[in-house]
């Protein structure tokens, strides 16, 4: 039979895996986070008709003759080239800026994906809602703190479930003391570990030129009843202004509450008076911030480029829930898709590299936004064109090896 029968077929079978290709890109245009796959070809082995001679007694060398036995595909390569970021206005849509991959979980086995369309489940769990799949990452403990060395974890986020309170732990004061009064008294709202809130009220008395004492003070509840019980330590803090009345910087001062009721934590809260000043004027030196935070409930959250979840409590409390872990391969194209826009580890993409966002050549995480498709349709149109064509072509030679065939059986005639 004929060489060029079977070089055909070769043609035609590897031609048609590359439409194969070509009809799965083009039907994935929409998918989001699809990579799309480009087919390589290579020459199978080639008879030889004749080997290379060298030259010899002044003729000069021949070169080899071999017949080429057709066409197989040498690769089918996964592009990991990035897609379009598109705008979704969900805050719980996320796109990758740069390399990376989210690690995702089915309870048993990790995969890696693109696909950022994240919700929360029922058990309040980040989670893929397409396929069930949840989001790795690490999550806070109860003081808000990440540790990005302990293994992976599912992201919770218990909305309208998780209560906070802070205790105030430092005050700063600002406004003026009037140089020509004996003293002044503020008052100061501030929060116990339970989110119990009290008044306190502190006074400020003049002993000597530029120089005041906070020589007093009484703690109140939200009602405005003395607390009884308690017991406030760390009072007499001297205040010096120079003679213009710009304060003099000093050793820090701290008071202590002890004794509050309900079995809340002592009050230990630093005072910083480094915006107060001494003029000639109405005392209007007052408590400007404190860290304390009453109880609240989270109702939402936000996510940061790094990945950091941070919760936002109905009490103005911002504390960091959790963080989103990103993988990076040494080489992503050996990844294997397992369908349901996921990605396997294979023996030649190398063990994931799991960190933060932003870190180790690990893209940055935006909101609000999904990955377009990286296909390309004037590109892949264009393929399937020259690939149409190139299975014609194929299917000619065949034609014609037949004709050849037919010419021969009919010599017997």
């Amino acid at each position: 039979m004929q060489r060029s029968l079977f070089s055909g077929v070769t043609g035609l079978r590897n031609h048609q895996t590359k439409l194969d290709v070509i009809g799965n890109n083009i039907a994935n245009v929409n998918t989001i986070g699809f990579k799309s796959s480009r087919v390589r070809f290579q020459d199978v082995y080639s008879q030889m008709i004749r080997g290379a001679s060298a030259p010899m007694n002044g003729r000069g060398g021949t070169n080899a003759s071999q017949v080429g036995m057709g066409v197989t595909i040498s690769a089918i390569d996964t592009l990991h080239t990035q897609g379009s970021p598109q705008y979704t206005g969900n805050p719980d849509d996320m796109v990758i800026q740069g390399s990376g991959y989210f690690v995702v979980t089915d309870g048993f086995n990790s995969y890696f994906t693109r696909d950022g369309a994240f919700s929360l489940g029922i058990d309040r769990d980040l989670v893929n809602s397409a396929n069930g799949l949840k989001l790795l990452g690490w999550q806070a403990d109860a003081d808000g703190t990440i540790d990005t060395n302990t293994p992976l974890t599912t992201l919770n986020i218990p909305l309208g479930e998780k209560v906070v309170s802070r205790a105030t732990g430092q005050m700063k004061f600002s406004g003026n003391l009037d140089a020509e009064a004996a003293g002044h008294v503020t008052e100061a709202l501030i929060y116990d570990s339970q989110g119990r809130a009290y008044s306190l009220n502190l006074t400020f008395t003049k002993t000597a030129d530029n120089e005041w004492n906070l020589s007093g003070a009484e703690l109140r509840s939200a009602a405005g009843d003395l607390v009884p019980g308690i017991t406030l330590t760390g009072l007499g803090a001297e205040l010096r202004f120079t003679a213009n009345g710009s304060f003099v910087p000093a050793a820090a001062s701290q008071i202590s509450i002890t004794g509050l009721p309900g079995g809340a934590e002592d009050l230990q809260i630093s005072l910083d008076f480094s915006s107060l000043s001494q003029k000639v004027g109405k005392s209007n030196a007052r408590m400007d911030t404190q860290d304390g935070f009453p109880v609240g409930v989270l109702e939402s959250y936000m996510v940061g480029k790094t990945g950091i979840i941070s919760g936002i409590y109905t009490n103005g409390m911002v504390r960091d829930l959790g963080q989103i872990a990103l993988a990076s391969f040494a080489n992503p194209e050996g990844l294997t898709k397992a369908s349901g826009n996921l990605y396997a580890v294979s023996a030649n993409s190398g063990e994931p590299n799991i960190g933060a966002a932003g870190e180790d050549s690990r893209g940055t995480i935006e909101t609000s936004s999904l990955e377009m498709s990286n296909v390309d349709l004037s590109y892949e149109f264009t393929e399937m064109i020259t690939t149409s064509r190139a299975y014609q072509a194929n299917s000619r030679v065949i034609t014609t090896s037949d004709e050849l065939l037919q010419e021969v059986v009919n010599l017997k005639r």
